[in-house]
């Protein structure tokens, strides 16, 4: 019968579930709601209890039932998060219950969604679960920008990997990274900025090396910087008050390195935004398929030499994070 369904258990024999609905792991995409999927629309709209993450862009909610009960378990880098242990015994409770629980994730629950941890618990607690997949990050900022990952003419793949690794765990093998050819992209990477463009640097990667750094991908108010990997390191080193401006042989400052209160890049007709905002979550794709976007180059410097207007005087100072 629907809903009972057999799953190994932690010590490799069979359980069965009792509980009529499945828990799904839902990818709610990158930001642009209109980006859900059929099944992810489906999902919330028949759940009983939704378990929403922080990156999750709330007007995907209106799909959701009258009388859903909503579950904030958001998780930032550097604030106050929702113990995971606490999450994955919620998740089991309600199942229990009898309720059908969704499990909303910004993103694609398996890239960086924890649904792997996610997926154990409830197998080990005998329960059904299915993920429902979305548009990852990574894939919807590629999208926005016009940017192919795999441009065959530049790289022969696509490695994501995280800029912000637990407590305790290793950090990526960039020299590997930077010796594979493979186009980058790194979540949770903007905080730590300088530390990965440094590490790639010192395991081979060009300095000349082209990066976009992404913020809110998909959305109206996206924001986009164009750097050089060299720049990367040293713009957001400077904006932390590490290092001095960097210059030419003439004196002049180098280009593409943001000084403090300078502006992003934005693409046409959107949202232009200083550097306080760069401890938000955002992607930096690194590699040599970004070499087609360095014609905004130009348009980034003609929106720095007009400088900000008075509407933009309230901005806080840059706060980009060193390692």
């Amino acid at each position: 019968m629907r809903g009972v369904r057999r799953a190994a258990g932690s010590t490799g024999g069979e359980v069965v579930s009792a509980c009529p609905h499945p828990v799904l792991l839902v990818g709610a995409g990158p930001g642009d709601p209109e980006l859900l999927t059929l099944k992810a629309v489906r999902a919330i709209a028949q759940a009983d209890v939704l378990l929403v993450d922080d990156l999750v862009d709330r007007r995907v909610l209106a799909h959701a039932r009258p009388g859903a009960r909503i579950v904030e378990v958001g998780k930032r880098g550097g604030c106050p998060s929702t113990p995971q242990a606490f999450i994955e015994r919620l998740l089991v409770h309600e199942a229990r219950a009898g309720r059908r629980v969704v499990r909303l994730k910004g993103g694609d629950p398996m890239i960086f969604g924890r649904a792997g941890e996610e997926l154990d618990a409830l197998r080990a607690a005998g329960l059904e679960a299915e993920v429902v997949p979305g548009i990852s990050a990574a894939l919807g900022a590629a999208a926005s920008l016009g940017l192919s990952l795999t441009d065959r003419r530049h790289a022969p793949g696509v490695a994501f990997v995280t800029g912000h690794a637990q407590p305790g765990g290793e950090e990526p093998n960039w020299a590997a990274l930077a010796r594979s050819g493979l186009t980058l992209v790194v979540y949770m990477g903007i905080r730590r900025a300088a530390a990965v463009a440094r590490s790639l640097l010192a395991g081979g990667l060009a300095a000349d090396t082209p990066v976009v750094v992404v913020r809110r991908a998909t959305l109206p108010d996206e924001q986009h910087r164009l750097a050089t990997l060299e720049a990367l390191a040293q713009a957001a080193e400077r904006a932390a008050g590490s290092v001095v401006p960097s210059a030419d042989a003439a004196g002049a400052p180098t280009a593409a390195v943001p000084a403090a209160g300078e502006r992003w890049a934005a693409p046409a007709g959107r949202a232009a935004v200083d550097l306080a905002e760069a401890a938000a979550p955002g992607l930096l794709i690194i590699g040599d398929v970004v070499r087609g976007l360095q014609a905004l180059a130009a348009d980034a410097e003609a929106a720095f030499a007009t400088g900000p207007d008075a509407s933009e005087s309230t901005h806080l100072e840059p706060a980009w994070h060193a390692a």
